[in-house]
């Protein structure tokens, strides 16, 4: 057949059902007048000073806190049709009429409310779309329908793919199809490769605008059509991408701002704002987190299955929630909440990464509030031999921020000694560097702690950017007075000490200090630390004017914020026997080239009763971050890409329960939907570090800064006293070891 002002499309065996002629855009969206502009040549994207943000309504935010009984669910039946949409047991009834998910709660966050929100997200973007890139005017007519064919390879039979078109331009011959997030529609591709191929078509060029990041499928699928369908007479290519770069933000209706069925989450918040908790967008993407790898497969996969042609919003899957961590704080208004925003690194593969967000984000607010709860002299641990009822503060004991740090001081011990095993390049040039006595290398007892280093941070718009939360290794010459048995290695002299130290500061030291900083199994230590840089900075704030966290500072309460699961039968007594059964027997056993088998064995421990912090100055924030202050701002409401940080994401929300929008409706309350229709696009300091004002009836006192106006530095700098260590040969741990060792020499010789 023939259309009106298309290419020939051939004839099929059947008449084909009448198209839709579409509508001009700006009617449709309501933006007439708006300039008409000329779209980009080639493959663009928009300036990142131009990255924003679009609100739109999810009608099933209204029950993002349904938490229903079992007899609740039973009594709701399955036909959900006889509920009205506003009462929740129509929910309920579609939850039991399906029979992929077993769940509620993972029906309600992960299939239910993000469907909810395909079509407003969908028709918001291309809204968008139309009004920035100026898709106005007689000649852009939008939802046009139109069919593209081909002949089938195997039947030779032409082929009729019905496309709705997001916009087509008669007159320039360009159609534009606008993807809220950055992937193709699956049941859409074989209609636009179709298309490509179809000579028909071929004055025409083809412009998919991206929302978000093009991710792996979209990139092949661009690849494709650009090779299908070639390029221009001007030798330009006819398939062009355009990424817009713009957020979704979904909004529960007005009405339900905080309404009935409404949830709020512990992160952060407690409870003493407006609402219950906090919530935002990344507190709901967060939840849709499941705890493993595998739960995560079973998800995506169960996902796919419910949404075959990729309409649903990005999920967690690629978010690696293993790095995540606390990167700015707003100001605290009383009664008003704070924001906040996370950020972690995200990856490609929608499989490899995504898990374990709730536990991390629990994990970051639980430190935080037993950094303000606990007075700093409490923030200390002490594996210490001769200390078992000193291994930390009992209080501390009881929460995963303590946990934490009697872990990775055990931790970092075992990575100590693995740093100077003379079987790697590094401890042998370590062995051979240390001073001689008798023929031996010598080095006596180390004590060894972790403790913050001096963390880089924007105080800027009564809120905090925390840019940077380095660890330091500390490591000094200690006498020991415990003998865990064996023969001292040496009886050295000062110079011959101090010399030891040097080449220990110069290789091992740093060596394990990137370890720190870097590898995964200390990555709990730092979040723990960066929740205590941002609850240091309330503490200050509230000495100024007390906030909603007044009465849990210095309280010495963390009921609140115990040991979670998997962690909550914890013991520091259990972890003690184990340190103190390594101390005794050894955990390392190195052969030195010195024909003397060398057991070494260092202790150490973690100091954060001191929190030292430098405010950067604002022409070098600026330069290095300048699009930091409204990523934080746009974390509030929704997952976003870092425009500072390539490969991260922020995430975030509001501790008291509100957006920047809550007061607004942006677009009708849309009614919720059963099934989308339409198309959517897609050991303590000496003295003790004094203690903040804080809690009932104390006296604020605005912190002292220092002549720089940098932060004020936290805590004593005198070293906590968190113990010793000593290298040793075995010679009196049992004959049978002594005997094995001399066969080992002989053995040698």
């Amino acid at each position: 057949m023939t259309m009106t002002g298309l290419p020939s499309l051939g004839s099929a065996d059947a008449a084909p059902a009448p198209l839709k002629p579409g509508k001009r855009c700006d009617e449709l969206f309501g933006l007439k007048g708006s300039p008409t502009k000329t779209l980009p040549g080639g493959d663009a994207s928009r300036a990142k000073n131009l990255w924003d943000q679009y609100g739109y309504v999810n009608p099933g935010m209204e029950f993002d806190g349904l938490n229903p009984t079992q007899q609740e669910l039973d009594a709701a039946g399955k036909d959900y049709k006889k509920y009205p949409h506003t009462d929740p047991r129509r929910i309920y009834a579609r939850f039991n009429a399906q029979k992929q998910w077993k769940d509620f709660g993972d029906y309600l966050t992960k299939q239910y409310i993000p469907n909810q929100g395909n079509d407003p997200r969908g028709e918001a973007f291309e809204k968008k779309v139309v009004k920035e890139m100026g898709l106005t005017g007689p000649d852009w007519i939008c939802q046009k329908e139109v069919y593209f064919t081909e002949r089938d390879p195997n039947t030779g039979k032409l082929v009729r793919y019905k496309r709705v078109l997001d916009a087509y331009n008669k007159s320039t011959r360009e159609i534009v199809e606008m993807k809220s997030n950055g992937k193709p529609d699956r049941s859409q591709i074989r209609a636009d490769k179709a298309w490509a191929r179809q000579t028909g078509w071929k004055s025409y060029k083809y412009t998919f605008v991206f929302g978000e990041e093009q991710r792996s499928e979209a990139r092949t699928f661009m690849k494709d059509m650009k090779d299908a369908a070639g390029k221009d007479a001007a030798g330009r290519d006819r398939v062009k991408s355009y990424n817009f770069h713009s957020d979704h933000k979904p909004q529960a209706p007005a009405r339900a701002a905080n309404g009935p069925y409404r949830r709020s989450d512990p992160f952060l918040s407690n409870g003493a704002g407006k609402n219950a908790g906090s919530r935002g967008g990344g507190n709901n993407m967060i939840r849709q987190s499941p705890p493993t790898p595998q739960t995560l497969k079973d998800q995506i996969d169960r996902i796919r299955s419910n949404d075959p042609t990729g309409r649903m919003p990005k999920g967690p899957g690629g978010i690696d929630f293993s790095t995540l961590d606390l990167r700015y704080i707003g100001k605290p208004v009383k009664g008003e909440g704070l924001n906040y925003a996370f950020s972690a690194q995200q990856v490609d593969d929608e499989y490899a990464a995504g898990w374990g967000g709730q536990e991390k984000a629990q994990l970051l607010s639980d430190a935080f509030f037993t950094w303000l709860a606990l007075t700093p002299d409490k923030f200390w641990v002490n594996l210490n031999p001769d200390e078992p009822d000193r291994v930390m503060d009992a209080a501390f004991g009881k929460t995963d921020a303590g946990r934490v740090l009697l872990e990775a001081d055990l931790q970092m011990k075992h990575d100590f000694f693995k740093a100077m095993d003379p079987k790697t390049d590094l401890g042998k040039r370590f062995w051979a560097a240390l001073p001689k006595v008798n023929g031996r290398p010598c080095f006596t007892g180390i004590r060894n702690w972790i403790e913050p280093g001096t963390a880089s941070v924007r105080e800027q718009d009564g809120g905090i950017y925390i840019l940077d939360t380095p660890l330091k290794l500390k490591s000094t010459p200690q006498d020991f007075a415990t003998n865990p048995g064996g023969e001292q290695i040496c009886n050295p002299t000062e110079a011959e000490r101090d010399e030891a130290q040097r080449v220990i500061d110069r290789m091992i030291v740093p060596e394990v200090e990137k370890t720190i900083n870097a590898d995964p199994q200390y990555a709990d230590l730092r979040r723990v630390y960066t929740a205590r840089v941002a609850a240091e900075y309330i503490r200050q704030q509230d000495a100024k004017s007390p906030t909603d966290y007044h009465k849990v500072i210095n309280s010495d309460n963390v009921t609140k914020w115990p040991l979670r699961a998997p962690h909550q039968g914890w013991d520091k007594n259990e972890l003690f026997q184990k340190y103190r059964k390594i101390f005794l027997n050894g955990e390392f056993e190195y052969d030195v080239d010195t024909a003397e088998g060398v057991m070494v064995y260092i202790v150490g421990g973690v100091d954060f009763s001191k929190q030292p912090k430098r405010n950067m100055d604002p022409a070098r924030f600026r330069a290095e971050n300048p699009y930091k202050p409204r990523t934080a701002q746009f974390a509030v409401g929704q997952v976003t890409d870092d425009a500072d940080q390539a490969g991260y994401v922020m995430l975030g929300g509001n501790t008291a329960g509100r957006t920047a929008d809550d007061a607004e409706d942006p677009t009708p309350t849309p009614t919720p939907t059963d099934k989308p229709t339409g198309k959517p696009t897609d050991t303590p300091s000496t003295p003790a570090p004094s203690a903040t004002p804080g809690g009932d009836g104390a006296s604020p006192t605005p912190p002292a800064r220092d002549p720089e106006g940098d932060l004020a530095h936290t805590g004593s700098d005198t070293p906590v006293g968190l113990f010793v260590g000593v290298a040793v040969v075995l010679a009196a741990a049992g004959g049978g070891l002594i005997w094995w060792m001399r066969r080992r020499r002989v053995g040698r010789s």
